[in-house]
């Protein structure tokens, strides 16, 4: 028994720090956009957006590619695959010298990561169901958000020490460290009797599979909303706070602190989900989402500047305390009905929601330039679409278990 649960401990360990290199990819970044930016010739700061909304890009694309195959191959020989990708992409992004070989690298550091991230949560449905597969998801989204919470201020000392190629090539370390892990430690998670015969209609019978089920299809959306809007953040807080409040030195601190209101309630998700359910979660905390920022845009609709840093953390604080309980119940109410097909639902669910997110954060993002109102805005109009889908959704037709 108690063999089992260390084995458990290490596979949430494990399938968090498969999950982690994307975030180690984006936010160890954040703090050195400026840099990067002025070495490669960008000269609108809202470009810099795109080095964090291009990855996202390759994310979706690339988990189309990995899904499907990792249903035929198997789960671990396809993460090799994306991670050599991804090295071959660093290089590109480490020699760039302008704005559109950058672009080309980090998309195809995303088309590389998706393997890991996509196949981290096929593996967690082929050995887990139901709620508790919920109750794993948000134990592995905890440990995958300490992350964000000190990349940016491990990218800063980075930055500072060595200049901003390093924050690249230790990203590159500490992806061969967690391959070398899944290598020894993780079995395959889906036996060979239960892969299906690779060919090129596999994807589209998945599809044809995966869009019979209106469970899986309206919460990919939702999760498309809700990423959208968390997308902005990302690729626009290194402008709200070095920019806009001045707070070159602090924003990762600032940054790693809201990465703990994530956190925390992951945390608490983990253990509310088996009581309340992933679904009656998902709803209160989505009404949350939308009303937290329709109150701020209430109150500062009409003003020329940001609100104090306290009262925007506050209201920041809030929005991310209930995106904790949105990220892993989502992905887990979309994964339910689509057990059998793992692999292809897992793609489909990232690409359509990842795809969505890219627009939603590159269109919004760009009218974030004098202050964080447009990035509330944002919150409530895709939090407003997330609970009209929901709503449309028979409660009688969802599965949980």
């Amino acid at each position: 028994m108690q063999k089992n649960q260390s084995s458990k401990i290490e596979f949430i360990a494990l399938m968090a720090s498969l999950m982690s290199i994307v975030a180690l990819s984006i936010d160890a970044l954040l703090p050195a956009l400026e840099h990067i930016g002025a070495s490669i010739g960008i000269h609108n700061a809202t470009d810099n957006q795109l080095l964090v909304t291009m990855i996202f890009l390759g994310l979706g694309f690339g988990q189309l590619i990995f899904g499907p195959i990792s249903d035929s191959l198997g789960r671990k020989p396809v993460i090799y695959m994306g991670f050599t990708l991804f090295v071959i992409a660093s290089f590109i992004c480490v020699s760039a010298t302008n704005l559109e070989t950058m672009v080309v690298g980090r998309i195809l550091q995303g088309i590389g990561l998706a393997a890991p991230r996509t196949i981290s949560i096929a593996m967690i449905r082929d050995s887990f169901s139901g709620n508790y597969m919920a109750k794993i998801m948000s134990f592995v989204v905890v440990i995958f958000i300490l992350v964000p919470v000190v990349a940016p201020a491990i990218g800063k000392l980075i930055l500072d020490a060595y200049g901003w190629k390093a924050i690249f090539m230790s990203q590159l370390i500490i992806g061969v460290a967690i391959m070398i892990w899944l290598w020894k430690r993780q079995p395959e998670t889906l036996p060979i009797e239960k892969r299906t015969k690779f060919r090129f209609r596999l994807f589209v019978d998945g599809a044809k599979e995966f869009v019979k089920h209106k469970q899986a299809v309206t919460f990919t959306l939702v999760s498309g909303f809700i990423t959208g809007s968390f997308m902005v953040y990302l690729s626009a807080s290194q402008h709200i706070f070095q920019e806009q409040y001045h707070f070159k030195e602090e924003f990762p601190y600032i940054f790693a602190g809201l990465a703990i209101a994530v956190g925390f309630a992951t945390f608490l998700n983990g253990t509310l989900v088996m009581r309340f359910g992933m679904y009656n979660l998902v709803k209160v905390f989505a009404i949350l989402f939308t009303l937290i920022p329709l109150l701020y845009a209430s109150i500062y609709f009409n003003s020329d500047v940001n609100p104090s840093i306290t009262i925007f953390l506050v209201f920041c604080g809030l929005q991310f305390f209930s995106l904790g309980f949105l990220f892993g119940n989502l992905r887990a109410l979309a994964m339910q009905p689509v057990g059998h097909i793992a692999g292809v639902g897992s793609a489909i669910n990232g690409f359509v929601s990842t795809i969505m997110a890219v627009p939603i954060a590159t269109f919004i993002g760009s009218y974030v330039i004098e202050t964080a109102l447009p990035l509330f805005i944002g919150f409530f109009i895709c939090g407003l679409c997330s609970l009209l889908l929901i709503q449309f959704l028979p409660k009688q037709s969802i599965a949980t278990n």
